[in-house]
């Protein structure tokens, strides 16, 4: 067909290398994602809904020249995506990362899809006039054959992060809300002034990419996002000093046959740091969802984190689960 590669991959008969043909890929696509967080021993489930959202809201990336799949007789077996960003402390990153199903690895489809990978990333760098520039990627470290495989094509470590788990919520207490900081039921009105206060927020975190109005319309939809139940904002008149969102994420419960919450967003605005306003929200979210039956609660961190995030997530109970690496190589 017309849309097939001719990338250089392993002699494996009925292996063949070709690009996205739409949503049509998208369940063969998951299947495989899914199996890797399997054996990868990575908690998350995404949905058919989840990553369909996910490729109608990519940011610096053309899912039909960008995205690369490989099958064996026609049967998606690996993937991998491209896309590029800009940091907001400066410099440009040009992101791959692939997925190999697990009965797939070791055979040199990923070192394929790596290097077609970097070859495009080469060719979309070279338009731009930027600097510093980077190729970046990054990796679960129970899965070392991704990053034996960054290492030995010149990527470095750059940075750490944890997932992070409360295996029960029953040691967590009411924190008070610091002086002139009310809290007030979340609507969806207030969803985007929500979302703008956190972009702010977030631009203090290491290696944080500017936020585009396709986050904005991916962070609305998201299904998870659909209910704000235990989410908690803090306000300081008509403006948010912290956010923090707490999801329920439903298939992965079903999958692991728990009662867990995710807490996907922690931010508080410059003014309000310091002052207690981050553990308050937390408590206040967690408390919610223990009353309403839910047992445990994770998070991902960065290890680094300059707001000293780590160390309050483990006095309310975190504790460090897996750890992920950042990797880069400059161009």
């Amino acid at each position: 067909m017309d849309d097939e590669l001719a990338i250089q991959g392993p002699s494996i008969p009925g292996l063949t290398f070709r690009r996205f043909r739409g949503e049509a890929d998208l369940p063969g696509m998951l299947r495989v994602l899914n199996a890797v967080h399997e054996s990868d021993g990575v908690d998350e489930v995404v949905t058919l809904d989840q990553l369909r959202l996910n490729y109608a809201t990519l940011v610096n990336c053309d899912p039909e020249r960008d995205v690369y799949l490989a099958a064996v007789h026609g049967a998606i077996v690996a993937y991998a995506r491209v896309f590029w960003q800009d940091l907001v402390d400066g410099g440009r990153t040009y992101e791959n990362f692939g997925v190999v199903g697990p009965e797939w690895r070791r055979r040199g489809i990923g070192g394929a899809l790596h290097r077609q990978n970097e070859a495009r990333l080469r060719e979309i760098a070279a338009a731009h006039d930027v600097s510093p520039k980077w190729l970046a990627s990054e990796g679960v470290d129970d899965d070392v054959g991704t990053g034996a495989l960054l290492l030995g094509n010149g990527y470095e470590p750059v940075r750490y992060f944890y997932d992070m788990v409360a295996p029960w919520l029953d040691g967590i207490q009411p924190v008070p809300m610091p002086d002139g900081i009310e809290l007030r039921p979340v609507t969806r009105d207030q969803y985007r002034v929500i979302w703008e206060a956190s972009a702010e927020a977030f631009r203090d975190h290491w290696g944080e990419a500017e936020w585009a109005e396709a986050d904005w319309q991916r962070f609305e939809a998201e299904p998870e996002n659909a209910d704000p139940r235990f989410w908690r904002v803090g306000w300081d008149g008509d403006r948010v000093a912290g956010v923090v969102t707490v999801t329920v994420p439903e298939e992965e419960n079903r999958h692991h046959d728990r009662a867990r919450v995710y807490v996907a967003w922690v931010s508080v605005r410059r003014e309000w740091r310091r002052r207690g306003l981050a553990r308050a929200l937390m408590a206040s979210g967690l408390l919610a969802a223990r009353d309403e039956g839910f047992t445990s609660a994770s998070l991902g961190v960065d290890t680094d984190s300059p707001t000293g995030a780590t160390a309050l997530y483990e006095s309310l109970g975190f504790a460090p689960e897996k750890t992920f690496t950042a990797y880069r190589k400059a161009l």
